[in-house]
């Protein structure tokens, strides 16, 4: 497992792992190791060597590490026992390279401790070109490292579209470009450019066949690194990814953005089911190769992993088909990928009768255990935490749900279902019970005679016991009864529109709990193939009889074309299509990057945004805001 710490929840993210991590920095420090003249001699006055040492663990020996924290002499630091700093001067290092950013004052600190005439550098060396950074006189700000993976690909009949909005303009920001880098299925460049963003609130696209036929590029699967220049407000880049067929195949499905955090474990990975093959892209997000058995899968619960034989190297992508490594298990089992922090958020690929669909696995929490608080929330809390789906119209789909544990301390899920129709009003409910760790349950929602449109919930219930983390997850499969299409999402529960809180929830897609707004972002489609959203109400408590949802619809440029209201009843939820909405005539002004926004100021909606095509395929995910 790759020793970097990659997420700090109190501070948002950990910078230093995205400086080190973009493609550019790897760049940068293969050309700063390979100038020191060892030995070296490695200061690390801010704790950053060990991450440094993760990453790029090639520096030139022999090295020494010093320290000026006493309590930290004799520590391991990667390979190395740190030594007092106060023990440079009677070294003979060829070089001094300081593990820091803005590196000055370091530097001025140990001139007097260097041997005269020994170079001293610093990971200023490697600093991104000053043209990419947001705060130029501040390296180490999370805004100078807005940055994200995408699955892409134009191959084999397939293509790829990323769909998203300016939604930094928001926040203040300036001029926006993105810095964008495609790498190929073995992590070679295939292309590097920059793209202007639209001033104002303007969306746009990244589509793998204009980008192929721009650059004159070969047929490609591998990945795109994007990093947003001038943000303000948000320092992840998010999107909306759409995959479908270029050759009159009838494939299509979307995916929400990435998670722009390695994890060591991610859960949620479906078994197959009966003529299915599901394929794990695993997508190395580091100039470090992963070694050879480093990544395996397990089935969940099981404690058996499987190791993967192939080693991956820097940026590249694998296709692996699970099957090969747990032959014979099958759905509903689902299956755990310890990957070692060694990418983000993967993508998995379903193929079934000719047709694909592609989801994403989530992080799976090593920092939870189950808290007893959660049993014990307060009455002003209700139903404490909500995990809401859509039902979509019985007659047409089947709605399957499969409860993924997403904490590696997660034993059991005490788990309740709830069913509404749109209006808000019950439609049934059932106990699933306290789920083990490995449990094989897909509750089958044709179960449910009364079964009407509207949506789910999925709550803690503790009649028979059983710990809750918050961290409650799901994955939700919806088939199409015509022509056997399928699309899944999987995403986890939060306290809902409440005007109390309890710790950070119920969350706010910017500033502290209570989260009592909503921003949603809903592409339009194009290429025949149009988007629509089921926006959901969801609510712990009783709260705001009926939202006040506004949806405005903007083109490419930002322009605000339209608008119309929604009053979604509370505890219910709404389908919503923009051609009905609007009308064909204005969606076609709007263009293929135009979009709505869905905006509340007064309740916390919950989303899921679609593709629908002529060809009778769909796609579902839920949506993204800020």
């Amino acid at each position: 497992m790759l020793a970097i710490q990659t997420f700090d929840n109190r501070a948002g993210g950990n910078v230093i792992y995205k400086a080190l991590a973009h493609p550019l920095a790897a760049e940068a420090i293969a050309r700063l190791y390979a100038a020191l003249t060892p030995p070296v001699a490695l200061y690390d006055p801010e704790g950053l060597a060990a991450a440094l040492l993760a990453m790029y663990p090639d520096l030139p020996g022999p090295a020494t590490l010093y320290v000026h924290a006493s309590e930290a002499v004799g520590a391991r630091i990667g390979p190395f026992a740190a030594q007092p700093l106060t023990a440079l001067p009677g070294s003979a290092p060829g070089t001094v390279l300081i593990a820091a950013f803005d590196a000055a004052r370091h530097a001025a600190r140990i001139a007097a401790l260097a041997p005269p005439g020994t170079p001293v550098v610093s990971l200023d060396a490697a600093r991104l070109p000053e043209a990419l950074l947001t705060n130029r006189a501040r390296y180490l700000d999370r805004l100078n490292f807005a940055t994200n993976f995408a699955f892409f690909r134009d191959q084999g009949g397939m293509a790829t579209r990323l769909v998203s909005a300016n939604y930094w303009s928001g926040y203040g920001a300036g001029p926006m470009r993105l810095w964008l880098r495609l790498f190929d299925a073995a992590g070679g460049v295939l292309e590097t450019w920059e793209q202007a963003l639209p001033e104002g609130a303007g969306g746009f696209a990244l589509d793998s066949r204009a980008i192929r036929a721009r650059f004159g590029l070969p047929a490609f699967t591998g990945q795109l690194f994007l990093h947003a220049i001038g943000a303000a407000g948000h320092d992840v880049v998010k999107y909306a990814l759409d995959t479908f067929a270029t050759d009159g195949g009838t494939s299509l499905s979307c995916t929400h953005d990435a998670n722009a955090w390695p994890s060591d474990r991610f859960a949620g990975l479906p078994a197959p089911g009966p003529g299915e093959r599901v394929v794990l892209w695993l997508q190395n997000s580091h100039a470090a190769p992963i070694p050879a058995g480093a990544v395996s899968l397990d089935r969940m619960g099981a404690e058996r992993p499987v190791a993967l034989p192939a080693a991956l190297g820097p940026f590249a992508t694998l296709a692996v088909d699970v099957a090969a490594h747990l032959p014979g298990l099958a759905w509903p089992a689902q299956i755990e990928l310890r990957a070692g922090r060694h990418v983000v958020r993967p993508r998995y690929e379903v193929t079934r009768a000719g047709r694909t669909r592609i989801a994403h696995v989530n992080v799976e929490r090593a920092d939870l255990s189950p808290d007893p608080a959660i049993a014990a929330l307060p009455p002003s809390l209700g139903r404490g935490f909500l995990l809401p789906f859509p039902v979509l119209d019985p007659a047409r789909f089947r709605t399957l749900i499969l409860p993924t544990p997403m904490a590696t301390a997660q034993d059991d899920l005490p788990l309740r279902l709830d069913l509404f129709d749109a209006a808000g009003r019950a439609a049934g409910q059932r106990f699933l019970g306290r789920l083990a760790r490995d449990h094989a349950l897909a509750v089958d929602l044709d179960e449910f005679p009364e079964l009407r449109e509207g949506h789910g919930e999925l709550v803690y219930d503790f009649r028979d016991g059983g710990g809750a983390d918050g961290w409650m997850h799901a994955l939700f499969r919806w088939e199409r009864r015509d022509n056997g299409h399928a699309a899944e999402s999987s995403f986890g529960a939060h306290v809902f529109n409440t005007v109390m809180t309890w710790r950070d929830e119920p969350q706010s897609y910017s500033g502290p709990p209570p989260g009592l707004s909503t921003r949603l972002f809903l592409r339009l489609g194009e290429g025949g193939r149009h988007g629509f959203a089921v926006v959901i109400y969801p609510a712990s408590a009783p709260w705001v009889a009926r939202s006040a949802t506004r949806l405005v619809l903007h083109d490419a440029a930002g322009v605000a074309l339209a608008e119309q209201g929604l009053a979604i009843p509370c505890g219910g939820s709404a389908f919503v299509d923009p051609l009905v909405l609007f009308g064909a005539a204005a969606c076609a002004r709007a263009g293929a990057e135009g979009y709505v926004l869905i905006r509340d100021p007064g309740c916390r909606l919950f989303g899921y945004h679609g593709l629908e095509d002529a060809a009778g395929g769909f796609a579902l995910d839920h949506m993204f805001g800020f």
